[in-house]
């Protein structure tokens, strides 16, 4: 980050400039190489163009401690290109070719950096403490950045794309912060190695080969990262390497979705604890131990920021984006106040400057706005686009505050949005509190990913007021909609990407939110005429197979053929592994009777006894009112399975009713909260769920 302290600037222009010019402004030089000579501490401020050997550069280009590099930070460095390759003696790994090498607290910041050479890197750290940021690394010849020694970089909002071997590299004894980079198409995202022990947080890592691979005694901190789309996996533990997950006084909340063969691997010698992260259990390899994470909301971890109160908040990248387009700014007092509430007057002034409106000539058509308010010509501009509208009595209310759906109304509305299907609307769960004129709209918006929720993606409070630093994000999302800004990564953007199936049985229905959790995770599918059929009865096979895939259990037992199941049958796979996994067995001779309907208690004591779960002490709290028919078999399973939250009944909590059939809506939601009840799934409000504190 730059110096605050006054330090000379030289300017360095490869079109128009000249080695021989004195490096102002108005005669820069042509070459990094020649302005790198100047004594520090300095600022070398680079203007569009390549700076490459065939215009003069020398590689590689060494930045000294107190130099700052700065190009275009808001476009991540677009077109200034530092292209080329030279060698460096490095202590640690004997001789490289690099492109820069980064010295004591050297900054690099806005610049495009590549290394065609093969196994070139784009940026050296080695045992110094520089501040990169804002950059793209691609097409390198084998990494992005290198970090060795004793490395303490800060490597923030960043670009890692299409690198040869991988985006970052990060061995030895490195340490350091990781915040808020994009890793896309590359063959690894991040790879750790040695003894570095990095913080790796609020980073975005798809459509790689692998996100992150960790080797020999690696010891990572991972927090809030979204690990999506890797065509292998996302998360790669070898050797001694221990990764730290979370614990449960500090949720990891790292998120991982769609990826290929695993979301988290570990072929490490020791088992992992993980914590507060979203994995799918059926992409889980090796021994993982998965944790309860107390804590309400995940801890954001993020980078330093120019508003003090903004450190550390979810939305700093947002507020300092719209910032830097002179849309919004802070108070007087140097603060942001990114938890405080907008006014419907403070909003369309945003809006104006957001979007460049152009000047109103006609007076506001509010009688509640005077024609000298200061606003008003921003409300007249952001009504003559559609942006806002008043009430029903023809006032416009500029100082009410603004609230959530408003603010996603009138996006939708001003930028003439349009195309919204609501189904999509069923990734959040307080839906039903849409108010009828904004379904379309929220819809569209969640479709063109403009929503931005925070701690939970799928908490939508669509009638609370709208903090500033929410319209900032909205506001951001809706520009890159709209192809004026880059994307940013946060995994608080609703994306319609993570939307399960839509089963058109489902809406409304009690059990609509387990089955669509389960969706999600692939863990269940519906029928070929888009229907799910929740109050269909489930037949052992189609359990067998749910269990199989849900939990997919390590053999306890040897397998057991069964006379009625023959090697064809469709379900004999799974058959074979939720039965040696201790989930489910067959009856006295032999049979295991597939077509036949599981019986709720089959699914309550099965779940139990496959899970291995702690047996509860007493069966004497029940709070069933037909307690008297679970046979006395079965009684600890019920207490235990009561217990564990995993009962559910519909419609009323206290009937059990054990013989029952079960529908494949009581079997999914006790499954989705058998997987709650092993750390594997968030919880689900639901008034069916059972739990002693019912009786």
């Amino acid at each position: 980050m730059v110096n605050s302290t006054l330090v000379a600037t030289l300017y360095v222009n490869p079109v128009t400039g000249k080695d021989t010019n004195d490096g102002s402004r108005l005669s820069p030089f042509k070459t990094l190489t020649r302005a790198l000579r100047t004594t520090t501490p300095i600022i070398i401020q680079l203007a569009s163009g390549n700076y490459s050997s065939t215009n003069g550069e020398q590689f590689p280009l060494v930045l000294t401690a107190g130099v700052t590099v700065i190009g275009n930070e808001t476009n991540k460095g677009a077109g200034i290109v530092i292209s080329g390759s030279g060698e460096y003696q490095s202590p640690s790994f004997s001789v490289q070719n690099i492109t820069l090498l980064l010295l004591g607290d050297a900054s690099l910041m806005g610049v495009s950096v590549t290394n065609l050479i093969t196994k070139g890197t784009g940026v050296w750290i080695e045992s110094s403490i520089p501040y990169v940021a804002n950059n793209t690394f691609a097409n390198c010849g084998r990494e992005g950045i290198f970090t060795t020694g004793n490395a303490k970089p800060a490597i923030l909002d960043n670009v890692f794309v299409q690198n040869a071997a991988s985006g970052l590299f990060m061995a030895r004894n490195s340490k350091g912060e990781v915040l808020r980079n994009t890793f896309q198409k590359n063959p690894l995202g991040i790879a750790v190695t040695d003894s570095a022990a990095p913080l790796i947080a609020n980073n975005k890592l798809l459509d790689n080969r692998t996100a992150i691979a960790l080797s020999r005694d690696a010891r990572p901190v991972l927090r809030q990262n979204l690990i999506l789309k890797n065509a292998q996996g996302g998360l790669l533990v070898n050797a001694n390497a221990v990764p730290d997950l979370g614990s449960s006084q500090d949720a990891g909340g790292n998120i991982f979705q769609n990826n290929g063969e695993f979301d988290l691997q570990n072929a490490a010698s020791q088992p992992l604890i993980s914590a507060g992260n979203q994995l799918n259990p059926t992409l889980v390899k090796g021994q993982v131990n998965f944790i309860a994470a107390t804590e309400d909301t995940p801890r954001i971890v993020t980078g330093s920021s120019s508003f003090p109160d903004l450190a550390g908040h979810w939305a700093a990248a947002f507020v300092e984006a719209l910032v830097s387009r002179g849309a919004i700014s802070g108070f007087p007092d140097g603060t942001f106040g990114p938890n405080a509430p907008i006014t419907r007057a403070q909003y369309a002034a945003v809006i104006a400057k957001t979007f460049q409106l152009p000047s109103s000539t006609k007076p506001a058509k509010f009688p509640d706005v005077k024609p000298d308010f200061w606003a008003a010509p921003a409300i007249s501009s952001a009504a003559e686009k559609g942006f806002i509208s008043g009430f029903p009595d023809g006032t416009f209310r500029p100082g009410n505050n603004l609230t959530r759906v408003q603010a996603i109304v009138s996006i939708v509305n001003g930028l003439k949005f349009t195309g919204g299907n609501p189904n999509v609307l069923s990734v959040y769960r307080e839906r039903a509190q849409i108010p009828s004129y904004a379904t379309n709209a929220v819809a569209v918006a969640t479709q063109k990913l403009l929503v931005v929720n925070y701690p939970q993606s799928d908490l939508l409070e669509p009638l609370r007021d709208i903090t500033r630093a929410e319209i900032a994000a909205l506001l951001y999302q809706a520009l890159v909609a709209n192809s004026k800004e880059k994307a940013l990564a946060s995994p608080y953007i609703v994306s319609p990407d993570a939307e399960v199936p839509t089963f058109a049985d489902l809406t409304g229905h009690w059990a609509e939110p387990f089955i669509r959790a389960l969706a999600s995770l692939n863990l269940t599918q519906g029928f070929a005429d888009g229907s799910y059929q929740p109050d269909k009865p489930m037949t052992r096979a189609q359990y067998a197979a749910l269990v199989a895939v849900a939990f997919n259990p390590t053999p306890k037992r040897p397998a057991i053929e069964f006379i009625d199941v023959p090697q064809n049958f469709w379900a004999y796979k799974a058959l074979q592994i939720a039965a040696s996994g201790g989930f489910v067995s067959g009856f006295s001779d032999r049979t295991f009777r597939p077509d036949q309907n599981v019986q709720r208690l089959q699914v309550i004591v099965s779940l139990v006894n496959g899970l291995g779960l702690p047996a509860a002490q007493s069966n004497t709290l029940l709070p069933y009112t037909d307690s008297n028919t679970i046979p006395d078999y079965a009684q600890k399973a019920v207490a235990t399975a009561t217990q564990q939250r995993i009962v559910v009944n519909y419609p009323k909590p206290n009937l059990l009713a054990p013989t029952r059939e079960a529908t494949r809506a009581e079997v999914a939601a006790m499954v989705y909260q058998a997987l709650v009840a092993i750390n594997r799934t968030p919880n689900i409000n639901s008034p069916y769920i059972v739990s002693t504190a019912n009786s």
